[in-house]
């Protein structure tokens, strides 16, 4: 396949994560950057759209030891192949508060395990809001239309999602606000993830990065229509984010697992999104562990300190044969 140059990217030599697996190819989505309206064109043709809005950050990106970055304003797609592929392809949205992407815990190695289950991986380095709540969801959504215009290429039948927290928000978003059959995922994995921004049980921090603190938008200096006008489109971004109010019988299919004892993101957040699906028959799972906390990903004792170490094997059993009963054979 003939890939335009300006897309390839250099592996970073600052920060590395705990295991040799390094990306088959990393491509820019947005080769001209996001201040120009084009995404990856190959061979003359357009492959994907391009960025939308800018998110107006304006500090370098940073990639700290713990592979927690910061500041993004150019995109990639992280992709890897396994040797045999079984037809399902899983697009990985890392957490963390849509303040960083937690490219480690949340992307390459979960990237790992996908690949040791024959499934070929999509790691989506988004960039961050910034209070420009278009901007992740439109670098997910290049990155399934990517992967749906190499789908036969790569013997991939089957396009799903898996999100961590914020990225969990994000692929629920994905998984009720696609806007064609391209971008649906064809199933959604939801860990310990962001649902609601309504009520107590949010994560402020998520709910803030994505649309703005109220107090932002509450200027008592308005004149009184412009101020209900205001606020009422703050309303408006609640709703439309609180992605239990936005499940349909087309909603994809589901797995959901968290901690009963995660304080960063209650349960209920999971809770009301599966009571949500229920109530719109969409086929879901969810598992309910009773100690591990926030943020466990998929770092294992492989790759240090395994928050759920004492139901981790349990944890891989049931997503793997889950993944199995979902599948498509190629």
């Amino acid at each position: 396949m003939m890939l335009a140059a300006c897309c390839l990217v250099a592996a970073t030599a600052v920060a590395q994560p705990k295991t040799k697996l390094r990306p088959d190819r990393t491509l820019l989505l947005y080769p001209q950057g996001q201040n120009v309206d084009q995404g990856i064109v190959e061979n003359g043709k357009a492959i994907t759209l391009g960025p939308g809005e800018s998110n107006e950050i304006t500090l370098e990106e940073e990639i700290p030891e713990n592979g927690n970055i910061s500041n993004i304003t150019q995109p990639t797609i992280d992709l890897y192949f396994p040797k045999k592929p079984n037809g399902q392809l899983v697009v990985v949205v890392p957490g963390g508060g849509y303040r960083i992407v937690s490219s480690y815990n949340e992307g390459v190695y979960v990237a790992d395990w996908m690949l040791s289950q024959g499934i070929t991986v999509c790691v989506v380095k988004y960039r961050l809001p910034n209070g420009h709540w278009t901007v992740p969801l439109t670098d997910v959504q290049n990155a399934f239309r990517y992967c749906r215009a190499h789908a036969e290429e790569w013997k991939v039948k089957q396009i799903g999602i898996i999100g961590f927290s914020a990225g969990g928000h994000l692929a629920a978003s994905a998984s009720n606000l696609y806007v064609d059959a391209v971008t649906r995922p064809d199933f959604s994995i939801l860990i310990y993830p962001v649902i609601q921004f309504q009520s107590a049980i949010t994560h402020r921090g998520t709910q803030n990065n994505l649309i703005g603190k109220q107090e932002l938008w509450d200027d008592k200096n308005l004149t009184v229509k412009e101020y209900e006008e205001k606020m009422h489109r703050y309303e408006t971004l609640v709703e439309r984010y609180s992605l239990e109010k936005q499940v349909t019988e087309n909603t994809p299919v589901t797995f959901i697992a968290h901690c009963l004892d995660d304080k960063t993101v209650p349960i209920q957040n999971s809770f009301c999104y599966m009571l949500s699906l229920k109530e719109h028959k969409v086929p879901a799972e969810m598992h309910v562990y009773p100690t591990g906390g926030h943020g466990w990903g998929f770092t294992t004792d492989k790759f240090g300190k395994d928050k759920i170490g004492y139901c981790r094997e349990d944890f891989f059993n049931e997503l793997s044969h889950w993944l199995k009963r979902v599948s498509v054979n190629p």
